[in-house]
């Protein structure tokens, strides 16, 4: 499996799980607000902090963004591009957002693929304060409570990134993890490593926002370039065929050649280069074994 040496010293903790209160809801910004503020309101009237976000339709102008590129220094691994501004409108196909704060001011971290007016499809990270929702634009949401995303400077990386953190809860019982996956770590492993750990037997990926070092589908497609940013589609986690746990997630990308891809990871071979945030909904967990009389 591919692999990167980050600037930094290795934190010995590579899967970040809190286990919180995830609720369902789903959210629509009116026009006139940028995608920032309009997420910064949804959450804040659902009583919330943080929450993931998985786009349904949406319409933004102006739009502006970033792709992702190589590193100019030993600084990073990899880096962002120049900023870009789409023709027109940018109508959002389908992306991914995990919604959090930076020194207690709202903050978020949101990839998607789009279409411009002028037909162009494009990819990238999406620059939220400065892309104004133009129609009414709908999103299925995560609430998050018992746990929340924050800001912190991650010495391996030397990024300041989303990080997870435990929070006092304002609701009884946990249905889900809070998750970061940590750079070299095999995406979907992880998270049948991580459901293993917690007797879980069925989950529901939610949101899903980060970084693989190229990427490998099942259907034996590739794409080279290492760097890229990815969002989930839709990822569960259930047992196979065999009764094992397995991830299914099928995800979009764009990598630093400008290259846009879509399909289902193969296990095993698709390794995050910086982060990867999501929650995972628990659906169902495994009944504990009943001891002999």
């Amino acid at each position: 499996m591919r692999s990167i040496e980050h600037p930094g010293p290795v934190h010995p903790t590579r899967i970040e799980c809190v286990p919180a209160n995830v609720r369902a809801v789903e959210v629509e910004l009116p026009p006139g607000v940028t995608l920032l503020q309009g997420l910064a309101n949804a959450v804040q009237a659902q009583g919330a902090t943080s929450a993931v976000f998985s786009f349904r339709d949406g319409s933004f102008a102006p739009f502006r963004f970033v792709m992702p590129a190589l590193a100019d220094s030993p600084k990073h691994v990899a880096y962002f591009s120049e900023r870009f501004e789409a023709a027109g409108a940018a109508r959002i196909e389908s992306g991914s957002v995990t919604f959090g704060s930076r020194d207690g001011e709202p903050t978020l971290h949101c990839h998607a693929t789009w279409t411009e007016s002028d037909g162009r499809r494009r990819s990238g990270h999406v620059l939220a304060a400065e892309s104004q929702v133009e129609h009414p634009t709908r999103l299925h949401a995560w609430m998050i409570d018992g746990a929340a995303f924050e800001v912190s400077p991650d010495a391996e990386t030397n990024f300041s990134l989303l990080q997870v953190r435990a929070k006092p809860a304002r609701s009884d019982g946990t249905n889900g993890l809070v998750v970061r996956v940590r750079p070299n770590q095999d995406l979907c492993l992880a998270l049948e490593a991580l459901c293993a750990e917690r007797n879980i037997r069925r989950a529901r990926i939610c949101g899903g926002v980060g970084s693989l070092i190229g990427t490998v589908f099942d259907d034996g497609r590739t794409v080279e370039p290492f760097v890229t940013e990815v969002f989930i589609h839709r990822g569960v986690v259930e047992p196979g065929l065999d009764g094992a746990l397995q991830a299914e997630v099928d995800v979009g990308l764009v990598a630093y050649t400008g290259e846009i891809a879509e399909g289902r990871l193969a296990r095993g071979q698709n390794p995050v280069l910086i982060t990867f945030e999501l929650v995972l909904e628990v659906l169902e967990k495994t009944q504990p074994a009943r001891s002999a009389a």
